[in-house]
């Protein structure tokens, strides 16, 4: 008998710890300035794509960290800069290559609301400055490492400023 009330017990503390360590939420949109730029010349999909990579990205990376537990972590894909021509860029103008490449880059915006209510706001931008390595990235290379590098150190409970 003293077994089963004493595995209740572990049981419930345990259930009790998983409550209050629940994971944070993450929400994910696009900030009006890249709605546009979607709209008009890089592609709705690709970039709903993108802004669906950064939830992903950052949910898998603060559940495994157990950063920001509990908290609704709120962002913006604020702005993107692809190293290759979209999908729709390539459809819009038919003499671009999909060869062709450039620097590339995103801006990401947010905040993070604990949940006793406070908020920490946080955000990332990188922007590339050089072609050395643009050849090498696909169509998103240097805005995907921006969302790797934005979820990494938000898993290490980091609010990152602007790079």
């Amino acid at each position: 008998m003293r077994i089963v009330v004493l595995a209740a017990a572990t049981l419930a503390a345990g259930l009790a710890t998983a409550a209050q360590a629940a994971p944070a939420s993450v929400n994910v949109v696009v900030g009006p300035e890249l709605q546009a730029k979607a709209e008009r010349y890089y592609g709705v999909r690709d970039v709903n794509e993108l802004a669906d990579e950064l939830r992903t990205t950052v949910t898998q990376r603060l559940a495994h960290t157990g950063a920001y537990d509990g908290a609704r972590v709120e962002l913006v894909l604020a702005d993107a800069t692809p190293n290759r021509p979209t999908f729709k860029q390539l459809g819009d103008k038919p003499g671009l290559s999909e060869f062709s490449f450039g620097v590339g880059g995103a801006r990401i915006e947010g905040r993070v609301v604990a949940p006793d209510g406070r908020v920490t706001p946080v955000g990332y931008s990188y922007q590339a400055t050089s072609l050395a390595d643009a050849s090498h990235a696909g169509i998103w290379g240097d805005a995907d490492w921006t969302i790797e590098r934005f979820a990494s150190e938000l898993g290490h409970g980091k609010a990152l400023a602007s790079r």
